[in-house]
């Protein structure tokens, strides 16, 4: 009876944590590759696959501002983001994993666009995956309501 007992209990822990859906809003400031590398596109991939082991799903959405519109321009010289070497040499495979990202774990990713203002960053010169919020503080504050944990990157 026992046996049957335990048995029942991990089938019905089982089937419900089959649709836990995880949020995680990722606030994306930083300008360094190293820690867009490790935190983000890494990152992702390591929690996903962490929550996918205990049969949740990782729901996640990505704030551009800061230091990180660079990463998301199609063509930095028509912008006022800083060019950096380290980023130039790598960009094209860095936009190709944050692309893969985008399209592989369903993650909506919003730039803010007071930010993309400042910096004169046309719509169409930023990435096709990425949307435009109005700003940054909406689209964190929108998240954070809609049950979203904040992580920093920065």
């Amino acid at each position: 009876m026992k046996r049957l007992f335990l048995i029942l209990v991990i089938f019905v822990e089982f089937l419900s944590a089959e649709g836990v859906v995880k949020k995680a809003l990722f606030a994306l400031t930083t300008s360094d590759v190293s820690t867009l590398e490790n935190r983000l596109i890494k990152g992702v991939a390591f929690n996903a696959a962490h929550y996918q082991s205990v049969n949740a799903k990782l729901d996640m959405i990505v704030v551009i501002h800061g230091g990180a519109y660079k990463f998301f321009v199609k063509d930095i010289s028509k912008t006022k983001c800083k060019a950096d070497p380290a980023f130039q040499a790598k960009a094209k495979e860095i936009q190709e994993k944050l692309a893969s990202l985008s399209k592989t774990y369903n993650i909506t990713f919003y730039m803010c666009g007071v930010g993309m203002k400042a910096r004169e960053i046309e719509k169409e010169n930023i990435l096709e995956f990425v949307k435009v919020a109005p700003s940054a503080m909406v689209a964190l504050i929108d998240a954070q309501n809609d049950g979203y944990a904040l992580v920093p990157i920065d």
